[in-house]
């Protein structure tokens, strides 16, 4: 009577060991879902690291810029003028410098030390020249990357300080989702792992995770993974809450 009994209990206890074993299985198949923010792929805030007047405005908000595109330029006569004023300087060192050393190597009628000093005056005028248009170029804004000037500060006529923020520069041609999961399931990850977000619960896109936190944070136990996105035709505006998905 109890071997059938038996055999009955190890089939039951065999059959919870099978369920509770697919059962871990496929929680550890779950796709992980991480809630986070997305972010521009570049967002940096424009200023000038000298006082003045704005004087100028060539690109609006929202515009689309290039690298290298004016944004913003201060007042600058001043700076024109001693910039023309040393440039001429230069050119005329340059010559005096230049018609001494054809006179000494044709006729040997100048001396070493006079040539020496032509050469000194000429690269001081240039380094004075140097210094002049660096500080001209100050008086500008200039975009650093492609992108789209997302807000602008301050208008014509406005006064600024040094490194005071003045314009908003973007770059959404690509866009960074950042979330944070518990350092267990982190473990679970990998960098270029392909992953899907959902945005607004209706837009679906595809990406790679691009950085996974090598620590966590111990007041919190989460991990901050980062992962990127494709954005060419400008479809997604960064800012948004979203959900990653990770199978």
């Amino acid at each position: 009577m109890r071997s059938p009994i038996l055999r009955k209990i190890f089939a039951l206890l065999f059959i919870a060991v099978l369920f509770s074993t697919a059962a871990v299985s496929a929680r550890a198949a779950e796709a992980l879902a991480i809630n986070g923010i997305t972010e521009p792929f570049l967002d940096v805030t424009l200023t000038v690291s000298v006082p003045g007047i704005i004087r100028s405005e060539p690109i609006r908000e929202g515009a689309a810029v290039k690298k290298g595109d004016v944004v913003l330029e201060l007042d600058k006569k001043l700076e024109e003028f001693e910039a023309a004023r040393r440039k001429a300087v230069m050119e005329q060192t340059k010559a005096e410098f230049e018609s001494t050393r054809q006179l000494r190597e044709t006729t040997k009628s100048v001396s070493n030390e006079e040539l020496g000093k032509k050469q000194a005056d000429y690269d001081v005028a240039a380094a004075e020249y140097g210094a002049a248009a660096e500080e001209l170029a100050r008086r500008q804004i200039v975009a650093p990357f492609d992108g789209t000037i997302a807000e602008i500060s301050l208008r014509p006529g406005a006064a600024c300080a040094p490194y005071q923020p003045i314009a908003r520069l973007v770059d959404t041609s690509k866009f960074y989702f950042t979330g944070h999961l518990d350092g267990k399931s982190a473990q679970r990850l990998s960098l270029n792992q392909p992953v899907s977000l959902e945005i607004g619960g209706a837009k679906t896109v595809a990406g790679k995770i691009c950085f996974i936190s090598p620590v966590v944070d111990p007041a919190s136990g989460l991990a901050t993974v980062k992962a990127i996105f494709d954005n060419a035709d400008g479809a997604i505006r960064p800012g948004l809450a979203a959900k990653l998905a990770v199978q």
